[in-house]
């Protein structure tokens, strides 16, 4: 019971604002930008949360992983 609260309480934000960011983006953003998008912050999300809830560390694979998504990022949103 503990890990599905746990889970909701750090999920429900994120869905909580998920639906009216997307609502208020798509006029600006397409639908592939915001996708891309909302990835990329779960990641960053998750990223924090598995350095400070269960103390693990960034390792160099994994950063170059993190980058090549931020590369992703940038040209979903070139011109």
């Amino acid at each position: 019971m503990a890990a599905i609260l746990g889970s909701w309480f750090l999920a429900l934000p994120e869905y909580a604002l998920q639906v009216p960011a997307n609502r208020i983006g798509y006029g600006e953003l397409s639908a592939y930008q915001l996708k891309i998008l909302q990835e990329c912050i779960t990641f960053v999300v998750f990223m924090g949360f598995a350095w400070l809830g269960l103390g693990e560390s960034l390792t160099p694979k994994y950063a170059v992983s993190f980058l090549i998504i931020l590369a992703a990022v940038a040209v979903a949103f070139q011109k």
